[in-house]
């Protein structure tokens, strides 16, 4: 087989079709996407798809809030529902990080995002679940909560194939061709498609690739575990999602009385080889801290889990750029646990580095490609790395 695009985007998770969607919403309606397997079946259908603000570095945080704005309004833009559920965000930390947490409320305040300090006199009010302890701070964040993988991705690609793009699952991109300095195109398990341009987006496989063509780039993969509970009536309602720093776990709500928790990232892992289940003593930890926090918990059953991977970089923020002494070739990767969150406006900004040379909806030239280079890395205000 032998084809040609006017851009190639490989990866078909929620990445790679919200760029296409992206630049088709620009006019750039020639492009293809290529998918090893099915869309949405790598790290993005192992994602808690959190929504949440809360960030150290201006940067994400303005991502993830004109990302939240789409995600609400996502039937009316892209034609079917995200799955939005607003649930807030609780973020709790200790005495250490409460200077920090503050500062970060402030930058998010500034920039318009729904967000403040609160104290234990105000949780009963917001959350009367979650117990609390001596020397712990907190920030609540009122529009914050979770949304669909699966229906985002397939609803991008969808909107995108309306617009005249092209998408190809089962179709493995062996190799980035490139000649000259510029990029060719790519070599495929079912043929060479030749293009100008080539957007890498495949998420754990995005390391590999980059470091075939000399990208720069040093990805890292690390497991992360979901462990599934479902609790009784007891719980009375539904909680919010709680970014848990003192005791090390994300937890979010689910219909049907289940609670995802996400913990651990500091185990390394390779994209075609790793263990996809959960870790019984991890399980056993995890339940124990999930009922210090919500004391309710106490009867609830864990019914399963699953491990996903986070594709990272040295300092735990993406790079959306292009790539350095390649002319034509583009990379949107490493989002280290932070992506869907961010995808709306990732398609945004990528396609306009692609057709405008910029980005201009956020100005995203601070998670550039040569960063790692130059030592001007992002800093997380947390020791908790995932949480930015």
């Amino acid at each position: 087989m032998s084809d040609s695009s006017e851009v190639v985007i490989i990866g078909g998770g929620v990445m790679g079709c919200s760029i296409q969607h992206g630049l088709a919403e620009k006019g750039v309606t020639n492009s293809l996407l290529l998918e090893q397997n099915e869309l949405a079946s790598g790290s993005t259908s192992r994602s808690q798809a959190i929504l949440r603000m809360h960030y150290s570095n201006e940067v994400t945080a303005r991502l993830a809030w004109e990302s939240l704005k789409i995600f609400k309004e996502f039937k009316e833009l892209v034609g079917t529902p995200s799955g939005y559920t607003k649930t807030g965000y609780l973020l709790i930390v200790s005495g250490e990080d409460a200077q920090p947490m503050r500062e970060n409320v402030a930058m998010q305040k500034n920039i318009g995002i729904n967000t403040r300090e609160v104290f234990q006199d105000d949780l009963p009010s917001i959350c009367d679940m979650v117990a609390t302890y001596e020397d712990e701070y907190y920030s609540w964040e009122a529009d914050s909560g979770y949304a669909d993988p699966y229906l985002v991705t397939t609803g991008y690609a969808s909107r995108s194939r309306d617009l005249g793009a092209r998408i190809q699952a089962s179709t493995k991109v062996l190799s980035i061709d490139v000649e000259g300095g510029r990029v060719k195109g790519v070599v495929t398990d079912n043929g060479v498609v030749s293009s100008d341009t080539v957007i890498v987006a495949t998420g754990p496989w995005s390391g590999s690739l980059l470091k075939s063509v000399d990208a720069g780039i040093d990805l890292a993969t690390v497991r992360h575990q979901v462990i599934l509970l479902k609790h009784s009536n007891a719980l009375r309602s539904t909680h919010p999602i709680i970014g848990d720093v003192t005791l090390d776990l994300s937890a979010r709500p689910d219909v049907g009385g289940l609670t995802m928790i996400g913990v651990g990232e500091d185990e390394s892992a390779g994209p075609d080889s790793f263990n996809q289940g959960v870790d019984m003593p991890v399980v056993e930890k995890t339940m124990g801290n999930m009922i210090r926090r919500v004391p309710t918990m106490e009867t609830a059953q864990f019914i399963g889990g699953w491990s996903g991977l986070f594709t990272t970089t040295p300092d735990w923020h993406p790079v959306l750029d292009r790539i350095d002494g390649i002319e034509g070739l583009y990379c949107a990767v490493g989002f280290s646990g932070h992506g869907f969150k961010l995808s709306p406006m990732i398609g945004k900004v990528m396609s306009e580095i692609v057709v405008d040379g910029r980005s201009t909806s956020v100005d995203v030239s601070r998670l550039n490609s040569s960063r790692f280079k130059t030592g001007n890395l992002l800093k997380s205000n947390y020791r908790m790395q995932v949480l930015a």
